[in-house]
């Protein structure tokens, strides 16, 4: 690929990628949105975060990874009675690491 091409490609691809980002800014400013998809909206980085973790959890071509999944089970306790994204984040890596230390 020469670089004119390389340069073409790169203009196009930022150009859809401001425009995919810009556009729903623009359209929705200064609008009310309804409940239903405001919940919805804010459910997309905890969806988002749930299928990075659990894709390291359950890895099919390594199987389950046990001291992994103690430290997530641990860590489902503490954000039930807690709410603290902060005090998820030092459980699991305190658990890990005395399960994986212990195994």
């Amino acid at each position: 690929m020469s670089g004119t091409d390389f340069a073409v490609f790169y203009v196009c691809v930022l150009a859809v990628i401001l425009a995919c980002r810009c556009v729903p800014l623009l359209a929705l400013k200064g609008r009310e949105l309804s409940p239903r998809v405001s919940e919805a909206l804010g459910l997309i980085p905890p969806a988002a975060f749930a299928a990075l973790v659990a894709n390291d959890l359950f890895d099919p071509a390594a199987g389950p990874s046990w001291p992994a999944l103690l430290a997530a089970a641990l860590v489902v306790v503490v954000a039930r009675r807690t709410g603290s994204l902060v005090w998820c984040a030092l459980v699991g890596m305190v658990a890990y690491a005395l399960v994986g230390a212990v195994a």
